[in-house]
C-alpha cells in the first residue's frame, strides 16, 4: 500500500509554516498536501466557518484533519490574519484577483521571503479574471469535457490536480528556489489553465478518433452478470490478443483496431463479459496480462489503496480552535466587543 510521507518517517517540509486562506476544495486539498509532505498547516477561516463545513462536511473533515483553525473576519479584524501570514513560509490563498490585497493580505503585504500562490479560476489579467465558477465550468472552457459531454466528470480535475496538485507543484519548486536566493514569489495559479494543459498534448492529433473516451472497444467499461462493471484497457495488441484466447474468442483480435468494427467488437466482448460476475473474472484474469480490472467501489478502494488510520490519528480542529493560541503568539489582542 502506499504510503505517505510521514507514513515513510520522511518529512521534507518539516518546520515550514502554511497558512491557508481558501474556502472549498481546492485550496484544502492543497495545504493538506503540504501537510502529507510535513509542513504544518493553519487555516484562516471566517468565524462561521469554511464553507464546505456546511456543503460537505465530510470531505472538510478529511482534507483539514491535523490542521490548525485560526477563526477571523478579515474585513473585521485583518491584522489577525497578517500577522499570523506575516510568519509563513507558504500562503495560500483562494479569493477572486485582487480580494486579498484589498484585504491587507496580498503578496505586497507580506515579507518578500514568502511563496504566496493565488489559486484561481482563469488567472490574473485574464478578460475572465473576475468571473465566478466552479470545476464543472473550468473543464467545459478548457475544453476538457468535449468528448463526453453531456456526461459529467467523476474526479473534479480542474480543482485538484489543476489547481491543488498544480499549485503543489509550483509551491514545491518555489521553495527551491527560495532555499538558492532566500527569496519568495507570488505564484498565480489558474485552475482553468491548467486544466487545459492536462489535455493540450491532443493538439497534436489522436492515433484513432476518441482513443481514451470510449471509441476503441479494447478500452471501455463493460458490464458483468451480477450488474458490477469491469475495466478494459488492452490498447496494446498482445494484452488484446491474450485477452481474445483467454475468452475463447482469439479471432477478435484482429479488429482491435479496425475502426469499422468497433461496434461490433464491443457487442461480443460486452456478451462474454456479462456472462459472468465480476468476482469471477477477477479471478480467472488474475495474473494474465491482459490490462482487465474492477470498477471497485470507494469503499472498496480506500480498503486496498486508502489511510484509513488518517482522519482518526489527526481530527479536524473546531472553528476557531487554535485562534486565541495563535493571538498570543504573535502577541495581538481579541478585538473589542
Amino acid at each position: 500500500m502506499d504510503q505517505s510521507a510521514g507514513d515513510r518517517g520522511t518529512v521534507p517540509l518539516e518546520g515550514l509554516l502554511v497558512v491557508e486562506l481558501a474556502n472549498y476544495l481546492p485550496g484544502s486539498f492543497a495545504a493538506a498536501e503540504l501537510r502529507r509532505l510535513g509542513a504544518r498547516a493553519v487555516k484562516i477561516e471566517p468565524p462561521w466557518g469554511d464553507a464546505m463545513r456546511r456543503l460537505a462536511p465530510g470531505w472538510q473533515r478529511r482534507l483539514d484533519a491535523g490542521k490548525e483553525s485560526v477563526a477571523c473576519d478579515l474585513k473585521a479584524d485583518p491584522g489577525l490574519a497578517r500577522a499570523i501570514c506575516a510568519r509563513a513560509d507558504v500562503v495560500l490563498e483562494g479569493f477572486r484577483p485582487g480580494v486579498a490585497r484589498r484585504l491587507g493580505i496580498g503578496p505586497d503585504d507580506l515579507p518578500a521571503s514568502i511563496v504566496y500562490c493565488s489559486i484561481t479560476g482563469f488567472g490574473e489579467g485574464s478578460r475572465h479574471a473576475a468571473r465566478v465558477g466552479h470545476d464543472l465550468n473550468y473543464q467545459g472552457f478548457a475544453g476538457a469535457l468535449a468528448d463526453t459531454a453531456p456526461a459529467l466528470p467523476a474526479v473534479p480535475a480542474a480543482d485538484v490536480a489543476a489547481g491543488s496538485l498544480g499549485a503543489v507543484e509550483e509551491i514545491l519548486a518555489a521553495l527551491v528556489g527560495r532555499a538558492r536566493t532566500g527569496r519568495g514569489t507570488h505564484i498565480v495559479v489558474s485552475m482553468t489553465h491548467g486544466a487545459h494543459r492536462l489535455i493540450e498534448h491532443r493538439l497534436g492529433g489522436d492515433p484513432w478518433p476518441h482513443t481514451l473516451t470510449g471509441g476503441l472497444a479494447c478500452y471501455r467499461i463493460y458490464a458483468t452478470a451480477d450488474g458490477r462493471h469491469l475495466t478494459l484497457g488492452a490498447l496494446e495488441p498482445e494484452f488484446f490478443t491474450r485477452l481474445c484466447t483467454v475468452l475463447g474468442r482469439p479471432e477478435l483480435a484482429a479488429l482491435q483496431f479496425d475502426l469499422g468494427a468497433q461496434e461490433r467488437l464491443a457487442g461480443e466482448l460486452a456478451s462474454a463479459f456479462g456472462a459472468r460476475t465480476l468476482a469471477d473474472w477477477l479471478t480467472t484474469l488474475d495474473g494474465e496480462e491482459v490490462a482487465v480490472g474492477p470498477v471497485a467501489t470507494l469503499e472498496e478502494a480506500a480498503a486496498d489503496f486508502g489511510r484509513p488510520h488518517a482522519q482518526a490519528a489527526s481530527p479536524a480542529p473546531a472553528v476557531g480552535e487554535h485562534t486565541d493560541a495563535w493571538r498570543r503568539e504573535v502577541g495581538l489582542r481579541a478585538p473589542d466587543g
